[in-house]
């Protein structure tokens, strides 16, 4: 009885999403259309993060030193800085190295500094934290130390970078959540139409005596083939989409460090099938309360 139920079920779910041609290829496109514009959402506000981190990560605590510094003082204050609270990297820069870098960066500008006496740069210590944000703090910690001159990280730019990337957070998961909501209620209502098509047809068997659930399972079918196959759609047109844009970026915007297809892309292509036949079998069941109530 269950198995030739649940064929019954089946049968009539592929049966009226025939009959209802037009009704069906609306909430397909409605699916398909709203779950396009969030997925699509979902991979740029993943890559903004995934650059903003990257920028993060590249944030670090310059701490100076004095001139009159011995080396074996020098070693006392790397030891101290390490074992700072917070700290999660700390790496010795001499002045002849800082000036080899920025030769590196100025070519010939920088010509006539090597001479002995004539390097105008300091030796320091290059400071990263466990988490980013930390660095203000953990930088008015290294500035009290003895033996250091100065501290910089850029302190308004930093403050100005951190806030921007808290607030593409926040606005990027309320857009996220807004767009989710948006695809369930289209999607809902849609389906609901298909629903109001055939509400004759749930009467008379609720009046004949089918169960309330004997009713509802081939609509639910319904709704979930139907958004199913409306998250299909996107999840491919994506997938493809995405893996161009980064093959492109690639080779015009090598700088520009975005997301591997293959870490984001499974886990998009799965949350779109679930979100479409999620939404599209809570659609159909919502949508059939009144009609039932006879």
């Amino acid at each position: 009885m269950l198995i030739r139920n649940i064929i019954y079920y089946f049968k009539e779910a592929f049966a009226s999403i025939l009959r209802n041609g037009w009704m069906s290829f609306a909430s397909i496109a409605v699916v398909a259309v709203t779950l396009f514009i969030f997925g699509s959402f979902f991979l740029l506000n993943t890559n903004v993060q995934y650059v903003t981190d990257d920028i993060k990560e590249q944030v670090e605590i310059i701490a100076y030193v004095q001139n009159d510094l011995t080396a074996a003082e020098t070693e006392q204050l790397r030891l101290q800085l390490i074992q700072l609270d917070k700290v999660k990297e700390v790496k010795y820069v001499s002045k002849e190295e800082a000036l080899e870098r920025l030769r590196e960066q100025l070519g010939d500008l920088v010509a006539g500094y090597e001479e002995e006496g004539r390097n105008p740069l300091d030796d320091s210590f290059e400071v990263r934290t466990t988490i980013p944000e930390d660095i203000p703090e953990v930088a008015a910690v290294i500035e009290t130390l003895p033996g250091i001159r100065r501290v910089d990280y850029g302190t308004d730019v930093v403050k100005k970078l951190f806030n921007f990337i808290a607030a593409v957070k926040w606005v990027g998961l309320a857009f996220m959540i807004g767009l989710a909501f948006t695809a369930m209620f289209l999607i809902a209502n849609t389906i609901k139409l298909t629903v109001n098509a055939r509400a004759k047809e749930i009467m008379i068997m609720k009046w004949v005596g089918a169960t309330e659930w004997f009713i509802r399972w081939p609509f639910v079918i319904e709704g979930i083939i139907l958004g199913s196959l409306g998250s299909l759609l996107p999840a491919l047109g994506l997938t493809y989409l995405y893996n161009e844009a980064v093959t492109w970026a690639q080779i015009n915007l090598y700088f520009l460090p975005l997301v591997n297809p293959d870490i984001i892309l499974a886990p998009l292509v799965k949350l779109l099938l679930l979100i479409g036949a999620t939404i599209g079998g809570l659609g159909s069941l919502f949508s059939m309360r009144r009609f039932l109530k006879v």
